[in-house]
């Protein structure tokens, strides 16, 4: 008779399976939501103009310099100090340096749309500073001197220069005009604020002068207040802005009781 072979069992042994402690994991994968969340907020500086930010994927680039071009009359001013006040209302600390405007007349300019900067500046958060242009261009060759001193004391984050128009006209030989923009370039990149520059043009249909400020910015908004059929229309157009998808068209502009409002669906297609 053939013995009986007993079949050998293998035990094996049980495979532990590690799961992730639920608390653990969950709180890594909200800190790096967050993370992720606050580090696309300082990549965008909202505006504070009404319906532009959609336009322009959230804001202007945290630290860009943008250059706000358009006729006299056009808005620039008011889009300029509208980006203060976006700030301000944000408890950021801001910064206005004019050529042109009288501090009085710009404060009750502004009142009209609700927009009361002595309080700010009471609280040392808005500070205004009024130089001619021959000053700005010793400031420019002195590297900064007391705008330094306020940006860096305050922790400025927003730079409104209205308008750098009259500081273009110290320079009667282009290459010193662009020798002078890219120094005032780079001054304003040293502080690190997101800047707003105004320039005002005189051509019929608000044409750029290809300046160096031109090239050198990070990005141009036009704004235009031309007539069409006798009635004045006020329009606004995105000319460039690196690294940012933004809007290709020319459309309605208002100046309401709150500031300025794009009007997105309206689009202009008459310069």
């Amino acid at each position: 008779m053939k013995k009986k072979v007993k079949k050998k069992v293998i035990k094996r042994k049980p495979v532990k399976r590690s799961f992730p402690k639920k608390v653990a994991n969950k709180s890594k994968v909200e800190t790096r939501v967050t993370a992720t969340k606050a580090s696309v907020k300082k990549l965008r500086v909202t505006t504070g103009i009404g319906n532009l930010n959609s336009l322009i994927q959230g804001g202007f680039k945290n630290g860009s310099v943008n250059l706000v071009v358009g006729s006299a009359g056009s808005g620039k001013t008011i889009f300029a100090m509208q980006y203060l006040m976006e700030g301000l209302k944000k408890s950021e600390s801001c910064l206005y340096i004019t050529f042109e405007e009288k501090k009085d007349k710009l404060y009750n300019d502004m009142a009209s749309f609700n927009w009361n900067f002595t309080q700010y500046e009471d609280k040392k958060q808005f500070f205004y500073l009024e130089y001619n242009p021959e000053q700005v261009k010793s400031l420019i060759e002195e590297g900064g001197g007391t705008i330094d001193q306020i940006i860096s004391k305050h922790k400025i984050t927003r730079v409104v220069i209205d308008s750098v128009t009259s500081f273009s006209l110290l320079y009667q030989d282009e290459l010193a005009m662009k020798e002078a923009g890219l120094a005032l370039f780079d001054l304003i990149h040293k502080w690190g604020s997101t800047a707003v520059l105004t320039s005002q043009t005189v051509t019929r249909k608000d044409e750029l002068s290809s300046s160096s400020l031109e090239f050198e910015a990070d990005s141009i908004v036009i704004l235009y207040h031309i007539k069409i059929s006798g009635e004045r229309v006020r329009a606004i157009e995105i000319l460039k802005m690196r690294g940012t998808k933004h809007a290709n068209k020319t459309m309605r502009m208002e100046i309401a009781n709150s500031g300025i409002e794009v009007k997105p669906s309206q689009v202009i297609r008459r310069i």
